[in-house]
């Protein structure tokens, strides 16, 4: 069952990439576009967005920052976007007028305008490859370098606004699904930096076009730092599992030494698995245990002259005393293993570790209870589990 919900869970999350990067194609819902210019109304409507920022744009101002086009046109298109997620609320909410937009469908227009001309590539990383040695070529002039650098400028800042909008307004949940625009984030931004240095060598008077792609990778890693940051907060003190396809953690589970697989708890501290005990046990434990080390009233001194006898207080003193002593049978030290095996049961046990305790805090005895990390297990023990330690005699 869980593999079927995780299947449909991918599955479904690659069906909203398809829609959104077929969104610049549909010329309604349901049906693609055959006239070309409607991508140039889509590009314009992404190119609002892109400028927008993550506050994001209502149907309105859309319409005003794309006023080239029919107002009509640009609705129409703003509605077809928004109904195959390209364009999407920015808190889903019944009355929510801004909306934001997917980085997706704006490097699909990239690709459609490069196989017009050249064939394209299917990949952002190979787009900015394909980038760099645009601008590389001896033939390139400052006009190819500038436009380079706005096409990157706008896809990153999709790419940040996008995961900006989603840390500040969407649940763990919807981020997790979405984990997939922070992948190889590192070198994608890495390639885009390459195009500026080519970019800003060649053109020195395009250093405000290459100022705005500083600033549009700067918020892109930001954005990214602040969705794994969020994620593995969620996820606990592991790992951000998200943020790797599933396929990946079961290759790793599967083909590791145990070594490593053990590494990953390095530092965790699991408490030890209880005794497995009947209620009716644990009733009579409760019942039969005795309370030690508890101070009681002395009782009223007798009137005659006959000897006093000793407090209660003392005489839990005393009882304390040759209890511990009977422990140590002579001995400075005694290992709590040691003791906790010569009881036999754990029921006896607790009970003697009990009055080592109370030994150990009473104020007027010389014994010291101390435990360590380690642990003795044995299944064929009265006590499989016990912790190490040593009860021993001590000055005062």
């Amino acid at each position: 069952m869980d593999a079927t919900l995780l299947d449909a869970e991918a599955e479904a999350a690659v069906l909203r990439v398809y829609r959104q990067v077929f969104a610049v194609l549909a010329r309604e819902a349901g049906a693609m576009i055959v006239d070309p210019e409607l991508l140039d109304v889509d590009q314009a409507i992404l190119d609002a967005f892109a400028e927008a920022g993550s506050d994001g744009l209502t149907v309105e101002q859309a319409t005003l920052a794309c006023r080239a086009y029919p107002h009509d046109l640009i609705v129409r298109r703003f509605e077809v976007l928004r109904q195959y997620g390209a364009i999407t609320k920015l808190v889903d909410r019944p009355n929510e007028m801004r909306h934001r937009a997917a980085f997706a469908p704006y490097v699909m227009l990239m690709f459609l305008r490069r196989m017009s001309v050249q064939g394209g590539q299917a990949e952002l990383h190979q787009l900015l490859t394909l980038e760099a040695h645009s601008v590389s070529d001896p033939g390139a002039t400052e006009d190819d370098g500038l436009a380079s650098i706005e096409r990157l400028t706008k896809v990153f800042r999709l790419l940040g606004n996008e995961l900006a909008i989603l840390v500040a307004t969407s649940t763990t949940a919807q981020l997790r699904e979405n984990a997939q625009l922070a992948w190889g984030n590192e070198r994608l931004i890495e390639q885009a930096e390459k195009v500026h240095r080519i970019v800003l060598d060649r053109w020195p008077p395009l250093h405000r076009a290459c100022t705005s792609l500083r600033m549009a990778l700067a918020a892109y890693a930001d954005a990214v730092q602040l969705a794994a940051g969020r994620l593995v907060e969620r996820a606990g003190t592991t790992r951000a599992l998200g943020l790797l396809p599933i396929e990946t953690w079961l290759t790793f589970a599967r083909s590791s030494e145990p070594e490593v697989l053990a590494g990953v708890l390095d530092g965790l501290l699991f408490d030890a698995a209880a005794p497995d005990f009947s209620p009716q046990t644990l009733v009579e434990a409760v019942e039969t245990g005795r309370r030690t080390g508890t101070a009681r009233m002395a009782p009223p001194r007798p009137t005659s002259e006959s000897e006093a006898p000793e407090s209660a207080a003392a005489t839990d003193r005393e009882d304390l005393r040759a209890e511990a002593e009977r422990v140590l049978a002579g001995r400075s030290s005694v290992d709590v293993v040691e003791v906790v095996d010569e009881a036999g049961d754990w029921i006896t046990a607790r009970r003697v570790l009990a009055e080592l305790t109370a030994a150990h805090l009473h104020d007027e005895l010389d014994y010291e209870l101390v435990w360590s990390d380690g642990m003795r297990i044995d299944p064929t023990a009265g006590t499989p589990w016990a912790t190490e330690g040593v009860f021993r005699r001590v000055p005062r």
